[in-house]
């Protein structure tokens, strides 16, 4: 598994108020598949992760939503916690670049709350998705079929609900990120 993402470029979109274990445990699996990872947040500088409502570890911005373009990326992670989707989906830029991987059929990778800020791109529609289960009615009301299971895919975008659902996620994110594009949708 060394190798498999060789040469994939991967953005990693959170905001203050990331949970910990969602940003960690992703990123991880992705670079020990080769890949570069880079983190995207809607400020510079660094932000707060949490881990469920404790302060964890500070994180350092490699680019901004304003500064970074979606097309020199091979897939997107959005990790959960309740706040950093919240920040995430009340920004234009962010929701802008998330938009722009599913136009082009990129891979997304999303847990937790992660699918509040792909509700604002308008993306989830006709979509089978997984989520925390306080998202089940904004994802329904936004037209995905929300299902209660570990990991699912649909054409691309990965999602599961909960850190303890990390090992099947973070296992299907590498290998969709390693199959690459789908048909835009």
């Amino acid at each position: 598994m060394a190798a498999t993402l060789q040469g994939k470029r991967i953005a990693f979109l959170a905001a203050d108020g990331v949970e910990e274990v969602e940003y960690t445990r992703p990123r991880e699996a992705v670079e020990n598949a080769g890949a570069q990872v880079e983190l995207v947040s809607i400020e510079s500088g660094t932000i707060q992760a949490f881990n469920h409502l404790d302060h964890g570890k500070q994180y350092q911005v490699d680019v901004t939503t304003e500064e970074a373009d979606a097309g020199a990326y091979d897939g997107l992670v959005l990790p959960g916690g309740v706040a950093n989707p919240d920040f995430l989906r009340t920004d234009p830029e962010a929701v802008r670049f998330v938009k722009a991987f599913f136009d082009a059929g990129k891979p997304v990778g999303v847990i937790c709350h992660g699918p509040w800020t792909l509700v604002e791109a308008d993306v989830v529609r006709g979509r089978t998705i997984t989520s925390w289960p306080s998202l089940r009615t904004d994802l329904t009301n936004a037209g995905a079929k929300w299902v209660d299971q570990e990991v699912v895919t649909d054409n691309g975008l990965v999602s599961s609900r909960k850190p303890d659902d990390l090992p099947a996620f973070c296992a299907k994110i590498v290998e969709e990120f390693a199959e690459g594009r789908h048909a835009a949708r």
